[in-house]
């Protein structure tokens, strides 16, 4: 076999097929057997993104091939996705660092952040930002490179995942503007006020929780499962949201395909559902002053 595949493009080619062979599922970073298979040629090469494509055509050691190999057998026999075996993540254009104890980035907010999350805000009088349930911190860190005066704060339940959020407030040099607090929740703030609250939270389902497919499961259950209809952390979300916005500020969240049971449960709350270019949905915006008219609404319905 590795006497066969002689180049960067051989191996690209070869482990697409055999994923596509093994029906692996995509959608951490990549959404299809090429690109996973170059995610993880490079990493093994100790490559990125910025190769130029006539290095394809480079030949590959024999050494090296076995990395190669070795690399992509794990990923078919452990079904385990590419940032996880690499321990990186690209999300809105940066570099993040990833383990199992967080999601891998991949919320469609990046491009609301990469538009300053106009015309809703103006990115000059953005001095606060939470990013709640942060994970990796990719949101709130992203968002602070998005509102260069802005103070971030990443909120996060899971101890391990503040760990890797630490690590990547470091990575990117914002120790100054960027905090990592324990919170449950709200549970955990001491009263701050934001002109954005963001967030990426668990949300799915008991049901969708078990059909998940072997990739997802390698992921924190803490991060994903959100009780029967996927709303417990959501409807805690938007019961106090008021109190920690400012006049004029927003709250996004993403609750993906839970969309549905979310406008079942608030049917005369006007959430509006925001539209992306390059892909995603179940993204929510709702105004300091719509939490505010809807307050009691949202604490009869708190989990």
């Amino acid at each position: 076999m590795q006497a066969e595949l002689t180049t960067l493009r051989d191996w690209v080619r070869w482990g697409a097929s055999r994923f596509n062979a093994a029906d692996l599922c995509f959608g951490h970073g990549t959404d299809n057997a090429l690109d996973e298979a170059l995610a993880l040629l490079l990493h093994a090469l100790h490559l990125d993104h910025s190769l130029p494509a006539d290095y394809l055509d480079a030949n590959v050691t024999e050494e090296e091939a076995s990395t190669i190999a070795a690399l992509y057998q794990r990923r078919i026999d452990e079904r385990i996705p590419a940032a996880y075996l690499t321990g990186k993540a690209n999300f809105a254009g940066l570099k993040f660092l990833v383990d199992r104890n967080v999601l891998i980035p991949r919320s469609p907010i990046a491009e609301l952040i990469g538009e300053g999350f106009a015309p809703w805000l103006d990115a000059n009088h953005v001095t606060s930002v939470l990013d709640l349930c942060c994970g990796s911190g990719c949101i709130g860190i992203a968002c602070a490179y998005a509102f260069p005066q802005a103070l971030v704060d990443l909120a996060d339940i899971s101890p391990e995942a503040l760990d890797i959020a630490v690590r990547n407030v470091e990575l990117h040099a914002l120790e100054a503007r960027v905090r990592a607090l324990n919170s449950d929740v709200y549970r955990g703030l001491d009263g701050e006020r934001y002109d954005l609250i963001v967030s990426n939270p668990p949300y799915v389902s008991s049901a969708e929780m078990l059909a998940l497919p072997a990739e997802y499961r390698h992921e924190p259950v803490l991060a994903l499962a959100a009780g029967d209809d996927g709303m417990d952390v959501v409807s805690r979300m938007l019961a106090d949201a008021a109190d920690y916005l400012r006049p004029g500020g927003i709250m996004v969240v993403e609750v993906g395909a839970s969309a549905e049971l979310l406008m079942a449960r608030y049917p005369g709350v006007p959430f509006l559902w925001l539209d992306f270019e390059h892909g995603g949905d179940g993204v929510f915006l709702l105004t300091a002053e719509q939490l505010e008219e809807y307050r009691e609404v949202f604490e009869e319905n708190e989990a």
